[in-house]
C-alpha cells in the first residue's frame, strides 16, 4: 500500500522521480565542452579593446617622444609617467586612471616612468 493506503496502480509513474536524474552525463559533458569551444571561437574573433577611445579615428596609435622632451620633462619633475592602460584624460601621460581600471578589471597595468638618476 501507498503512503494513502490504497495499492499503487503498477501503470503509474513512481511519485518521486527527478528530472535532474535523467540528464546523461556524458551528454551534459559534451553539451558543455561545445559551449565552452563556442566561446572561445567567438572571442578570438571578436576580442577586447584595450583602447576604449584614444584617438579611435587613426588606423594606429603610436606615441612617439623625443628623448630630448623627455629630458625636459625631466627637469621639471622628479619623474615623468606615460599611461599604458589607455584611460588616461592625459594621454599620452598617465592620470592615475589605472588604478581604478585595474581595480574594476583585476588587470595589474601601470605607467612607463622615466625617472632622474
Amino acid at each position: 500500500p501507498g503512503c494513502s493506503g490504497r495499492p499503487k496502480s503498477k501503470s503509474s509513474p513512481p511519485s518521486n522521480t527527478m528530472a535532474a536524474a535523467s540528464i546523461d552525463p556524458v551528454s551534459l559533458t559534451i553539451g558543455i565542452g561545445v559551449g565552452v569551444i563556442l566561446m572561445a571561437v567567438v572571442r578570438r574573433f571578436n576580442p577586447p579593446h584595450c583602447n576604449p577611445g584614444i584617438m579611435k579615428g587613426e588606423p594606429k596609435v603610436a606615441t612617439m617622444c623625443k628623448v630630448k622632451d623627455v629630458e625636459d620633462l625631466l627637469k621639471e619633475k622628479p619623474a615623468v609617467a606615460y599611461c599604458r592602460c589607455w584611460r588616461s584624460k592625459n594621454f599620452p601621460f598617465c592620470d592615475g586612471s589605472h588604478a581604478g581600471y585595474n581595480k574594476a578589471s583585476g588587470d595589474n597595468t601601470g605607467p612607463l616612468v622615466f625617472k632622474k638618476e
